[in-house]
């Protein structure tokens, strides 16, 4: 049945930097899908509250504090996680920093955050979930990629450098571990309106440029991302890999 195609009952899926913007709504629609659902973020109070929240929407949903730049803790938590909660089925990387500045002037502190949360990050976390799903010959594995892996905008260097790297990371990612009988892709959200675009959304000069640039002429609504996961998630993805989904209005069809 097509229902079970899609449905995530039984699966343990954790989505990284989950307590707000697209992560929360990520970690939503797997739970909405009948999966378990592990947030985290860095925030315990965003945390607490996130869980809190989809808790009280029926959602089953935990909620593990940890850093995913510091690989001692991305081990110590995953195998908390893996006894206290499941066996970690879906991993979605979604953590991820934007810092601007021309590539001229920027800081390498700046480059740095950007690159060791948004590219390092999301290689650390998977290395340690995978051992799991490599001993148990299945997984999916998200890569959470953007527009900017592959096009640039000015002042966004680090962030469309990482967003690229990752995009890459996915297909090495498939190289390694795919006959493991493991999935990994990604999603490549355009424009969509969250905390942390919402700046870009009510600057009217911004507003006018992309809807103008987007075919569909608009923003996308972040649930609009969910049925790309859920698909990706789900057993309806079995035979695909390494591939990058862009959900983006049609940016990348179009000059």
């Amino acid at each position: 049945m097509i229902s079970a195609l899609f449905g995530l009952q039984g699966k343990t899926a954790l989505i990284t930097g989950s307590s707000k913007g697209l992560g929360l709504v990520f970690a939503r629609g797997l739970g909405q899908a009948g999966a378990t659902v592990v947030l985290n973020s860095r925030n315990q109070e965003n945390l607490h509250k996130a869980v809190k929240k989809l808790s009280g929407e029926g959602i089953n949903a935990f909620g593990y504090p940890f850093d995913i730049t510091r690989s001692d803790e991305i081990n110590k938590n995953v195998r908390a996680i893996e006894k206290e909660v499941g066996p970690i089925d879906i991993l979605v990387n979604n953590a991820g920093v934007q810092l601007r500045g021309d590539l001229a002037q920027i800081e390498e502190s700046m480059w740095r955050t950007v690159i060791d949360t948004n590219l390092t990050g999301a290689f650390l976390t998977a290395q340690q979930v995978v051992r799991g799903m490599i001993a148990r010959k299945s997984g999916k594995i998200i890569n959470i990629c953007s527009l900017m892996s592959e096009l640039g905008r000015n002042t966004t260097g680090p962030y469309t450098s990482s967003k690229g790297g990752l995009k890459m990371l996915t297909k090495a990612m498939v190289a390694d571990w795919a006959k493991h009988n493991i999935q990994i892709n990604g999603i490549g959200p355009g424009y969509f309106i969250t905390e942390m675009t919402q700046v870009l959304a009510d600057n009217p000069e911004f507003d006018s440029w992309l809807k103008k640039r987007t075919p569909a002429e608009r923003w996308g609504k972040p649930e609009e991302l969910v049925g790309t996961l859920i698909f990706l998630a789900s057993d309806a993805s079995n035979f695909i890999n390494g591939q990058i989904i862009y959900v983006d209005g049609g940016i990348l069809a179009c000059l």
